[in-house]
C-alpha cells in the first residue's frame, strides 16, 4: 500500500508532525522545553539571512541597513515589555545568558561583591549563577517555598539586607508552572532596602502573562525568543535605567558596552516578530490553552483516581500541567508516550544528562520517588481544542498497559 503525505499539511500550524512509521501523529505537549517557530517570524528573519546580512556596528550602506533594523526591533521590543525607550533594552544570546548578565551584572557592578538573595526553585541559569558568585565571595541566601512551589513575601523581606546587591525571583516556574508574586516580593526586598535591584527570570511566563517593567515592578527582566514563537539562541534583557551592570561578555562593546559581541540581526527580528504575536494573541491564549488544559486533566482525573497535580490550581501558568502517577517511573512513561505518538518532558529541558530527581520538586518537599514518577505536559500556540482529549486518551492507554 503505497501512502501519498501532503507536505504542506505537515508543515500546518499544529502541534502534530508524523512518526517515524509515518502512521501516528506527534502530539507536541513540550513546549516549555521549546516551542515551533512562527511563520511570521521566519518570514520577517528571512531579507536578514540574505541581503541585508551587514554588520551592524559598520558604517557603510549594507551595515546600516541591519543597523536600522536592529535599532527598529529594539524599539518594538521595549514596547512590548513596557520599558522606557529602547535603551533599556539589551539584546543576548538567550534566556540563560539573560539570567547571568543580570545576576553576576548587578551582584559585581562597580567593582563590588555584593549578596544575592533567590529562591530555591530557580532555573539553573539562575542558580548556577549564584554558586559562581559564592564562589568568588558573593554571599548567596536562597530562599525556599512551600508544597506549592510558592515562596513567601515575608521571607524575601528577611532575607535582604543592606549588602544585599541583587534579589531575582522568577515569574513562573518552568518545571510546575507555579506563577511567584514577583511584584510584592520586589516591594518588601525595596522596603528592607532601597538600593537593591530586583530582577526576574520571565522566560517561562511571557507567552501567557502580563510581563513588564510596571506589572512586575522589577529593574530587570529576562526573556528567551524560542518560548514564544521566535527562533533559538536569542534573548534579551529589560534594564531599567539606572541599573549599572557588570558585564560578563567582554569584547567590542555593543549594547552600550553591557554585552559585547556581533548582535544576530535576524534572531532579534524574528524575536521581536514572535513578541509582537505573543502579547497580541495573550487573552486568546490563555482562554484557548485553558480550555485545552482543562479537558486534558479533567480526562485524566476522572480515571486517574490518584493522580497528583505538582502545582497550585489558581497560581500557575495556564500552559502548564505537571503530573504525578504514583507506581509509573516518569522516565518510562516518558518512552513509552514517545513511542505513542506523545512528547512531554520531566525537569527541565535546558540542562543536558539523564533524569535526575528535580531540584525543583525537592525544595517542595516531594519525596525522590514521587518526584520520579512526576512528568510534565505543557501546551503552546500551536496546540488546537482537540489536543486535550487526544493527549489524554494516549497517557490513560500508556498507563493502562504499563499498569
Amino acid at each position: 500500500m503505497s501512502i501519498t503525505l501532503d507536505i504542506g499539511c505537515l508543515f500546518h500550524v499544529s502541534a502534530r508532525s508524523l512518526c517515524e512509521n509515518a502512521c501516528l501523529y506527534m502530539l507536541y505537549l513540550d513546549h516549555a522545553a521549546t516551542t515551533m517557530m512562527r511563520p511570521q517570524a521566519r518570514e520577517a528573519m528571512a531579507p536578514f539571512l540574505e541581503d541585508t546580512f551587514g554588520n551592524p556596528s559598520g558604517i557603510h550602506a549594507i551595515s546600516r541597513r541591519a543597523k536600522n533594523a536592529l535599532e527598529t526591533a529594539r524599539e518594538q521590543a521595549a514596547e512590548f515589555v513596557g520599558a522606557n525607550g529602547p535603551l533599556e533594552v539589551v539584546f543576548t544570546g538567550g534566556g540563560t545568558e539573560a539570567n547571568n548578565l543580570a545576576i553576576a551584572g548587578a551582584a559585581l557592578a562597580g567593582g563590588k561583591r555584593g549578596s544575592v538573595v533567590t529562591t530555591a526553585t530557580e532555573h539553573e541559569a539562575v542558580l548556577e549563577t549564584a554558586a559562581f558568585l559564592e564562589r568568588i565571595g558573593c554571599p548567596v541566601v536562597l530562599v525556599g517555598v512551600d508544597r506549592a512551589g510558592l515562596i513567601s513575601v515575608d521571607s524575601i523581606e528577611h532575607a535582604v539586607n543592606s549588602t544585599t546587591a541583587v534579589v531575582s525571583v522568577m515569574s513562573a516556574n518552568n518545571e510546575t508552572g507555579t506563577i511567584q508574586p514577583v511584584r510584592e516580593a520586589a516591594e518588601v526586598a525595596r522596603a528592607a532596602n532601597p538600593d537593591v535591584v530586583v530582577h526576574t527570570d520571565a522566560v517561562q511566563a511571557f507567552i501567557s502573562e502580563d510581563i513588564s517593567a510596571s506589572s512586575t515592578s522589577c529593574d530587570l527582566i529576562a526573556l528567551a525568543s524560542h518560548k514564544f514563537g521566535g527562533p533559538k539562541g536569542v534573548g534579551l534583557l529589560y534594564v531599567r535605567t539606572g541599573v549599572e551592570l557588570e558585564p560578563v561578555i567582554h569584547g567590542g562593546g555593543q549594547e552600550l558596552g553591557r554585552r559585547s559581541g556581533t548582535q544576530n540581526v535576524a534572531g532579534i527580528v524574528g524575536m521581536v516578530k514572535a513578541m509582537e504575536l505573543a502579547v497580541a494573541e495573550r487573552e486568546m491564549f490563555r482562554r484557548r490553552i485553558g480550555a485545552v488544559r482543562g479537558c486534558f486533566e479533567g480526562i485524566l482525573a476522572e480515571s486517574v483516581p490518584d493522580l497528583v497535580i505538582n502545582a497550585p490550581v489558581d497560581d500557575r501558568l495556564v500552559q502548564h500541567s505537571h503530573l504525578q502517577f504514583p507506581g509509573i517511573e516518569a522516565e518510562t512513561l516518558l518512552i513509552r508516550l514517545d513511542q505513542a505518538g506523545l512528547a512531554a518532558g520531566a525537569g527541565s529541558a535546558c540542562q543536558s544528562g539523564a533524569l535526575g530527581v528535580s531540584h525543583v520538586l525537592a525544595a517542595m518537599g516531594l519525596s525522590d520517588r514521587a518526584a520520579s514518577e512526576s512528568v510534565r505536559f505543557t501546551f503552546g500556540w500551536t496546540n488546537e481544542l482537540s489536543d486535550g482529549e487526544l493527549a489524554a486518551s494516549r497517557v490513560l492507554e500508556t498507563i493502562e498497559d504499563l499498569r
